[in-house]
């Protein structure tokens, strides 16, 4: 049992290393690179080389996974972002043949392991998750306002414009194109022909879904991402007061030991 706790500190010592996770980054963004090019190419001697390569860099992702098994036992198992390690890199050893050959693609998702390698990019994540409950708030209000909108226009406008209009799902989608800015004026020219009073809808359906609704998501991303930093100025802090709580307590150790010999060297003369 000794032999294997000391075998653990080894590798973890060796899986904690910058070093390590430098390489293991390269190695990365290298495979990333590889997967790129060899979509680009359609056979040939260059596309097997590069083939086998990948091959080499999946089992180098594999090693790296058991290494940090290893280290971590069952902490490994405890954090989010080893079970995504996990996920990506057993899709990746998913055999892609035969009616399984379109999951060759999903070996680019291996990429996004950079995610967990960078730790600001670790961050922006985190911070997107933890959004993730304000988000699902502001998309139904987005939903309920599009649904609104789209029932009101096909109303309004479907004799006009029934190219635009002409039934709720055509609408849906007319309007989230001029939610994101795109072709609205064209519709909008296309209903003032029938209806001049359209542009008072247009500027308020605009004015209320792209300058208000879709302003809520970045700010509830960016509360997400402001209360993680908080969290990680809190962690670093406490952090902090332990290593300062600890030299306090070895500077009196300290203190106290050259007490004692001072009380020695007195005894002894």
């Amino acid at each position: 049992m000794k032999h294997v706790e000391a075998a653990r500190l080894r590798v973890k010592a060796v899986v904690e290393a910058k070093w390590f996770t430098t390489t293991v980054l390269v190695v990365i963004i290298s495979n990333a690179l590889i997967l790129g090019v060899e979509a680009q190419l359609d056979g040939g001697p260059v596309e097997e080389v590069l083939r086998q390569v990948d091959h080499v860099m999946l089992w180098i992702f594999v090693l790296e996974l058991a290494a940090r098994m290893f280290a971590l036992g069952r902490r490994f198992f405890r954090d989010p972002w080893s079970w995504f390690d996990l996920v990506v890199v057993g899709i990746a050893l998913i055999p892609a043949s035969g009616s399984l050959g379109a999951l060759r693609a999903l070996r680019i998702l291996r990429a996004l392991r950079v995610i967990d390698a960078v730790p600001s990019m670790k961050r922006v994540v985190s911070g997107l998750v933890a959004a993730i409950p304000g988000l699902g708030s502001v998309g139904a209000l987005l939903v309920l306002v599009m649904y609104v909108s789209a029932v009101i226009a096909t109303e309004l406008f479907k004799t006009a414009a029934p190219e635009y209009f002409g039934d709720l799902g055509t609408t849906a989608f007319s309007l989230f194109q001029v939610m994101t800015g795109e072709a609205w004026p064209d519709m909008a020219a296309t209903v003032r022909e029938t209806v001049p009073g359209a542009w008072i809808f247009f500027v308020l359906f605009i004015l209320i879904v792209s300058f208000a609704v879709l302003n809520l998501f970045i700010a509830v991303i960016v509360s997400g991402m402001e209360s993680i930093e908080a969290d990680i100025q809190v962690l670093d802090k406490e952090q902090d007061e332990a290593e300062a709580e600890i030299l306090t307590e070895l500077r009196a150790i300290r203190a106290e030991l050259a007490e004692l010999r001072a009380r020695e060297s007195t005894n002894a003369a």
